[in-house]
């Protein structure tokens, strides 16, 4: 049986995968790894568009405060509206008396 040299815990494997200096973003069909510019006061998903206030603890870590709402008010209104016009109109009918 070979002796590992370099055994590990749990913890010190798990420090490896950290990303310091990444967010996620909030939105649950998107979750993208955002990277803010240090000290920026908002950050915008660049795969789904929305927009992040955000704190920094420090330099290096910062962290979602909020969503900018009338970004993310915009781009909901423009989602319906799409989902508005692509549905069949209840109130039509269908035939008959």
């Amino acid at each position: 049986m070979a002796i590992e040299s370099e055994k590990l815990s749990g913890a010190e494997s798990l420090r490896k995968t950290r990303t310091f200096g990444k967010i996620r973003c909030h939105n649950p069909s998107c979750m993208e790894r955002i990277q803010p510019a240090p000290g920026a006061k908002h950050v915008k998903c660049p795969t789904c568009g929305m927009e992040y206030r955000l704190f920094w603890v420090n330099a290096n870590l910062p962290r979602i405060r909020g969503p900018v709402w009338d970004v993310n008010r915009k781009i909901a209104e423009e989602k319906m509206a799409g989902i508005e016009t692509a549905a069949p109109k209840k109130g039509a009918k269908k035939g008959g008396k």
